[in-house]
């Protein structure tokens, strides 16, 4: 039995919304936008969603789509609400106080930085893009995703120490 359109969509959202709302989190700094970013992603890739199933791309599209969109805001200027918020957990159960305290480190670290320079990161770090990819997403030139990484990570340095051996020591808290 083949499922439906709507149902083979209604399924990517269940089964892929979690991990883009990861993304969007570390793009955006705030919950509240975060769940407004995935939403309008979702709402475009659900316009393409014959398309996209077929080709098997529609988590790469609803990606793309979610930092052209993150990109347009930062671009005009528009001024971030800033609500609390919690970072979407992985999964439940067990003692969690070190990630817990890793979390709010980097979230606290993330939010001083410019919303280019947080794109910039998700893409090369969390999404795991070549520079190319990212100015391709970002709508830059690589010079720009160099120069705004270089810039972040220096920013980070000083601001954060503590994060200095994330990357060795929990490859997964990307």
């Amino acid at each position: 039995m083949v499922d439906s359109p709507s149902a083979e969509f209604d399924s990517f959202i269940r089964h892929r919304s979690p991990a883009l709302l990861r993304a969007a989190y570390l793009l955006t700094g705030d919950q509240h936008l975060a769940e407004d970013l995935v939403q309008s992603a979702l709402a475009r890739t659900h316009r393409s969603w014959r398309r996209l199933h077929d080709s098997g791309n529609a988590e790469a599209y609803t990606r793309k789509v979610m930092y052209h969109l993150q990109v347009a805001w930062w671009r005009r200027g528009k001024v971030a609400e800033v609500l609390p918020g919690e970072l979407p957990e992985r999964g439940r159960g067990g003692d969690h106080s070190g990630a817990s305290a890793l979390k709010l480190s980097l979230r606290a670290a993330l939010l001083k930085l410019s919303d280019k320079q947080r794109a910039v990161l998700v893409l090369r770090f969390f999404e795991d893009r070549t520079e190319a990819e990212a100015a391709e997403v970002l709508g830059v030139s690589v010079g720009t995703v160099k120069s705004q990484t270089a810039k972040a990570l220096a920013r980070l340095r000083v601001i954060a120490p503590e994060l200095s051996d994330l990357h060795v020591a929990n490859g997964a808290a990307r």
